[in-house]
């Protein structure tokens, strides 16, 4: 399964990832996330199971639900507390209960 992890230009979102993906190898869970700004997720947003957005891009939700909606991606707003700690494996729990919601997984 693929996922992304939104921002305004993909920097903090990157070590996000990258924490994330980290979570999803120690368990051997075939999961990749990707890392980007809110801008370019309009032009490979097919290619996402379930997209998260930072809390500092919130105000960006609907505007990213009406491209994920012609996919059927889920989007939903990364957990405060496992963003400002750069939680990998909470993250990657709450891309699991999204992509299991969305019947993604």
């Amino acid at each position: 399964m693929n996922a992304i992890i939104l921002c305004s230009w993909g920097a903090t979102s990157s070590s996000l990832a990258k924490a994330v993906n980290e979570a999803a190898k120690d368990r051997n869970l075939d999961i990749h996330v990707d890392a980007g700004g809110t801008g370019e997720f309009k032009k490979k947003a097919e290619n996402y199971s379930v997209a998260l957005l930072e809390p500092q891009v919130r105000h960006l939700k609907k505007e990213v639900e009406q491209c994920a909606s012609k996919y059927n991606i889920p989007v939903e707003i990364v957990n405060m507390q496992a963003f400002a700690l750069m939680n990998g494996g909470k993250v990657l729990d709450q891309i699991i209960d999204l992509a299991k919601k969305a019947g993604k997984m």
